[in-house]
């Protein structure tokens, strides 16, 4: 039998159509949900800017949100989220939590933008460094270390509350850290600052220690050893990890100081935002590991070799009570951080020198 060139033709164009992907309906709605969510985003941001151009007109001591400012802090977090959706650093419900805590750090204050960026740049990196090692360790690990809205909320909420009170106070933009000026402002500056780099530090500590660290950790409460992945252990690498994890957030911090401050010259010293880094980082892996040891349960589970943090049927107790989650406990380290070390810091900070 011969084939016609048409009829050819015709096979040849059916077998393109039946290649091509097929869109199922759950994508569909998927896709128009994200669109969706997105344009209420930005009109949300739109109206925020809106109600700050009036409020200025009012208010003579608020500066408004420039057109420009307002549009970088919507088009670089939402690239950025983008980015990180699709590295599977965040599920859909991160990205919407963490577009709108970026949006909203990032008008207030660029400092506060560039500390929360790298905080997430740093511990989504190494959520995903020697991944089949924790995936040993670790009976609850995610692929690419995604992170939901809850695990967002509980490391971001406080930052963004921060940051909307700053605003309030100050209005958006940013100012040198002077208790002497400008004291209130440069309280919330220090508790926001505080509070990412607590973060920062104990998921520096947890994702370096875990895997790094050759001695085995010890219970923080009892000094006891006990197994990796435990809550409430220590290792002596996991704590030099925090005082890092801490530090990088503050030089950003610092850094972002000398590029957008104006009247550095008239105001005190600005590096010790980077040793106020360090100390959050290092007291706020502490005290997460306190929390953890005591009112989060870590068992060793028989059937799976693994350390597990809620009870099973064949789980062995290790240490703490099943009273708080992983969330919930760096909520907590967070809101004490944010609250208690910007008061016990503020006496040893430099002063404006008068004449």
């Amino acid at each position: 039998m011969v084939m016609s060139p048409q009829n050819g033709a015709r096979r040849g164009t059916a077998r393109r159509q039946n290649n091509r992907p097929v869109v199922s309906c759950e994508e569909l709605v998927n896709m128009m949900a994200n669109i969706v969510i997105l344009i209420a985003i930005l009109a949300l941001s739109l109206l925020f800017w809106v109600v700050s151009m009036t409020a200025s007109t009012y208010y003579d001591n608020l500066r408004p949100v420039s057109p420009w400012r307002w549009m970088f802090s919507v088009i670089v977090p939402l690239i950025i989220t983008s980015h990180a959706l699709k590295g599977k650093s965040l599920d859909r419900s991160g990205a919407i939590g963490a577009l709108i805590v970026g949006i909203i750090l990032t008008v207030a204050n660029f400092s506060f933008f560039s500390a929360l960026l790298t905080f997430f740049v740093t511990s989504s990196k190494l959520s995903k460094w020697k991944a089949e090692a924790k995936k040993r360790l670790d009976a609850e690990y995610k692929e690419g270390g995604q992170r939901n809205w809850l695990q967002i909320f509980c490391n971001g909420g406080i930052p963004t509350e921060i940051a909307l009170l700053y605003m309030i106070e100050n209005g958006p933009g940013e100012i040198a850290i002077n208790f002497t000026k400008q004291y209130t402002a440069s309280w919330m500056c220090l508790s926001l600052l505080g509070a990412l780099a607590c973060s920062s530090g104990d998921t520096w500590a947890s994702e370096i220690g875990s895997v790094i660290s050759k001695k085995q950790p010890r219970l923080i409460t009892t000094w006891e050893k006990v197994p990796i992945g435990t809550n409430g252990g220590v290792t002596l690498v996991g704590l030099v990890a925090s005082l890092l994890g801490g530090t990088v957030v503050g030089l950003a911090y610092l850094l972002t100081q000398l590029m957008f401050v104006d009247d550095l010259d008239s105001s005190p010293p600005q590096w010790p935002v980077v040793l106020y880094g360090a100390v959050a980082g290092f007291f706020g892996s502490i005290l997460d590991s306190c929390l953890g040891a005591t009112m989060q349960y870590s068992g060793f589970d028989e059937d799976n070799g693994m350390v597990v943090h809620h009870i099973t049927p064949n789980g062995r107790h290790i240490s703490g009570k099943p009273i708080l989650d992983n969330n919930a406990v760096n909520l907590f380290s967070v809101i004490i951080i944010a609250l208690l070390l910007p008061g016990i810091t503020w006496p040893f900070w430099p002063r404006q020198q008068t004449i």
